[in-house]
């Protein structure tokens, strides 16, 4: 993972915990359903776009290395890797 993946990764993580931990106060709290729900979909939000940071610097370095490699179990796995992630089928 690139340095500046992993510092907006870490970034975003710290975030989404603080998030969490609001939502088990909330719980705790006895709030609102949907006003939990709400911070529910924001958490959700929240791990879809780190899911995304994360994955695109994996396309730009391990997948993009992979293919130019003359390896072709290499570049085979790491397409299968990503049908599997995609799909959500485990590898």
């Amino acid at each position: 993972m690139r340095d500046e993946t992993k510092a907006a990764a870490i970034k975003r993580l710290a975030r989404i915990e603080g998030q969490v931990r609001g939502v088990a106060k909330m719980v705790d709290g006895d709030r609102y359903c949907i006003d939990v729900v709400r911070q529910v979909q924001a958490i959700k939000a929240a791990l879809t776009s780190l899911e995304k940071v994360v994955l695109d610097d994996h396309l730009g370095t391990c997948v993009e290395h992979a293919l130019g490699s003359d390896d072709l179990d290499e570049r085979r796995e790491k397409v299968e890797e990503l049908v599997a992630v995609l799909g959500g089928r485990k590898k």
